[in-house]
């Protein structure tokens, strides 16, 4: 007998997304959207700076950092990522997670190190 469960997510994750490859690389690609855009919010807020005076310490404009905080926005680069962490005196790290424990580790054959 299936396990049976009550949790929102977990009833919507099994009925929309389920096993499929694609459906899974859309949810964590949204997913870490939302994560950057909390973040730079986070810390802005953090810093008691407003969209404006971060978009002048970065040099852009309020609508850009408006954009990079919209949980919609794909477009993110590590290059305006590290432009706000070093306005706002923070250092930007990047870190890689195993995204499946039971996935095999790819290869370094014909790969330089």
């Amino acid at each position: 007998m299936a396990k049976r469960t009550s949790s929102a997510a977990e009833i919507l994750r099994n009925r929309y997304v389920n096993n499929d490859p694609e459906r899974k690389a859309s949810v964590e690609a949204e997913r870490v959207n939302a994560e950057i855009a909390r973040l730079i919010y986070a810390e802005r807020t953090g810093a008691r700076l407003t969209q404006e005076q971060l978009a002048e310490l970065v040099g852009t404009t309020q609508s850009v950092i408006s954009r990079l905080e919209d949980s919609d926005y794909d477009g993110h680069s590590l290059s305006m990522l590290n432009r706000i962490a070093g306005a706002l005196r923070k250092k930007l790290t990047v870190l890689m997670t195993a995204s499946d424990t039971n996935a095999a580790a790819p290869s370094s054959e014909g790969t330089s190190q």
